[in-house]
């Protein structure tokens, strides 16, 4: 009997063999991830040093737009690990090899506090994380076929949690370590657990089903009239999410700092700036069953709720997150210290507008692709992502005035988002209006004498 075989018959009575190998390496991974990104503008604020080991803070303009040149990089080479991973070397050794980069990146933060050392960490890690990113979820599903897809949201539901697990653990541990022990250890911790991510999923190399590089085959089908067309219609969807994305994002730039200016006690403890973050994850976990369950069956006695309208809704929640992110800044400039619930409150919108598009967004972009471009079309909408960061550094750098001032101060600054968000909110309505929708559902599971298994 084939290795394939031995693995499908297993498969028929539990999970996949290679799943907890998955799992463990995603916890780890996204431990490391967040980590790092957690404290990234405390330490270029506040911690960085030149060769000299003197101080070198950047300012918080300056802080912002390189931390979302970082994101930008992030969320670009996702269509760089697609198309090897698709056409190349399968998913596998996509996985393996820029987890490898993803280390090598970690080191040079732990070791180098200088300008040097972030450039070239923060670099690697883009390269490395941003390139494993379409593949990863992707290999989750490579491991079923039709035997055992009662598992699959179970399973999936696993690496779900252990994603927000990791996540929560680390965006409250890694600023402590910043605090108390520096930046070697800070980016160091988060670096042994990228390391540990590695080795498991070398690991789990001989029991994952592997999915072979299409080859050739990936370019003819995503440049055929019909994946060209799949392309321009959700690369218009994807200019909208984009903004959604350059507001997102700065609950870990322009919201750290505004918290760094609040009074942070809450539950009887002072909390750091960076921490404040690790709501979002605990508010996702607790948010996307009532949201699933409680909101969406009430909107749909009200209207229809589309993919695209659900995705609207968000757009506008997002607005309303950075309205209350301008009252505390207005409440800040005229010197008062508001409580740091406020920005739990914004948190809690801007939370509730993820999952109302993040979630919703991923399955959209699912099932309106054929089967053969499902890694190309997933790193198309985090190329989203990256866009909308990209935004913000733009903006970030245009606004700073050569006396030290901003040209969008204070409050100012988050109603200039806001007012950019509703805009496109509006505009996006008629968008959802005009998109004719094509479900992709052919071929999602293929059969399993066709999956072909080669081990590393």
């Amino acid at each position: 009997m084939s290795d394939f075989a031995d693995k499908a018959n297993d498969t028929n009575r539990k999970a996949p063999r290679g799943i907890p190998y998955i799992i463990a390496n995603e916890a780890a991974e996204r431990f490391s991830y967040y980590g790092m990104r957690t404290i990234l503008v405390v330490f270029m604020t506040k911690y960085m040093m030149d060769s000299s080991g003197a101080a070198d803070h950047l300012s918080p303009e300056d802080a912002k737009a390189y931390f979302h040149l970082f994101n930008t990089g992030v969320y670009l080479f996702p269509i760089f690990g697609a198309i090897i991973a698709d056409w190349l070397f399968g998913k596998y050794k996509t996985i393996l090899w820029l987890s490898v980069v993803y280390c090598l990146g970690h080191l040079a933060l732990a070791l180098d506090e200088t300008r040097m050392g972030l450039a070239v960490g923060l670099s690697l890690i883009a390269i490395g994380s941003g390139g494993i990113k379409p593949c990863v979820s992707a290999h989750v599903g490579d491991q079923f076929g039709k035997s055992n897809l009662n598992m699959m949201d179970k399973v999936f539901s696993w690496f779900y949690l252990s994603i927000n697990l990791g996540a929560f653990l680390s965006t409250l541990m890694t600023p402590l370590l910043l605090e108390h022990y520096g930046p070697h250890v800070a980016f160091g911790i988060p670096g042994l657990l990228m390391m540990v991510a590695t080795w498991l999923f070398y690991r789990g190399r001989n029991t994952f089903v592997h999915i072979p590089a299409s080859g050739n085959q990936f370019f003819k089908d995503t440049f055929s009239p019909q994946g060209l067309s799949i392309i321009a219609r959700l690369g218009v969807v994807y200019c909208f999410v984009a903004m959604f994305w350059a507001l997102y994002d700065q609950t870990a730039s322009a919201w750290v700092l505004q918290a760094d200016k609040m009074d942070r006690v809450f539950l009887g403890i002072e909390w750091l700036p960076s921490q404040i973050q690790a709501i979002n994850p605990i508010l996702i976990l607790a948010l996307t069953p009532l949201v699933t369950y409680g909101i969406y069956p009430v909107l749909r006695r009200i209207m229809p709720l589309t993919h695209l309208s659900r995705i609207s809704i968000g757009f506008f929640l997002c607005v309303a997150a950075f309205l209350v992110s301008a009252q505390i800044e207005t409440w800040i400039t005229a010197g008062e210290t508001p409580s740091i619930a406020w920005q739990l409150l914004a948190f809690l919108i801007i939370t509730m507008a993820e999952v109302f598009v993040s979630i919703t967004c991923l399955e959209f972009s699912y099932v309106q692709a054929p089967k053969s471009m499902k890694s190309f079309v997933m790193s198309l909408y985090l190329l989203s992502i990256s866009l909308g960061n990209l935004f913000v550094m733009a903006v970030n750098f245009f606004i700073q005035n050569e006396d030290g001032s901003s040209k969008l101060a204070g409050a100012d600054y988050y109603y200039f988002f806001a007012a950019t968000m509703f805009v496109f909110s509006v505009i996006f309505i008629a968008v959802a209006k005009w998109y004719q929708s094509t479900e992709n559902n052919d071929g999602i599971f293929m059969e399993a004498e066709a999956i072909a298994v080669e081990n590393a």
